[in-house]
């Protein structure tokens, strides 16, 4: 693990595995559903920030539409067990809280 990961005080230490990866990629976000561990007081210092995924792929789709759109079809496309109609797969991804995603998605009719 990082050494300055290490002292990182985050709500839950056994998150600091996360932010060490994060320092050692390079990276200036972390993508994450669990955006309570990663308070941005914790992570400024590193300048890192936390961003919840519907809110990431929800910008990703706003700048990218067209490679967005392409990704989640051949995603869907790819699940065989089962497979998934796109509203099945659109319905799973409402479930796991890509609530702006979704409805983003069905405007463009992926």
């Amino acid at each position: 693990m990082n050494g300055l990961a290490l002292h990182v005080a985050l709500p839950d230490a056994d998150d600091r595995h996360v932010v060490a990866a994060a320092i050692h990629g390079g990276a200036s976000l972390i993508v994450t559903f669990n955006l309570k561990d990663f308070p941005p007081d914790r992570l400024n210092p590193y300048n890192l920030a936390a961003q919840h995924p519907d809110d990431f792929i929800f910008e990703l789709l706003a700048r990218h539409p067209a490679r967005v759109c392409e990704a989640a079809a051949n995603h869907r496309r790819s699940l065989k067990n089962p497979p998934k109609t796109t509203d099945q797969y659109l319905d799973t991804l409402l479930k796991q809280g890509l609530t702006q995603t979704v409805g983003r998605l069905r405007e463009l009719a992926i």
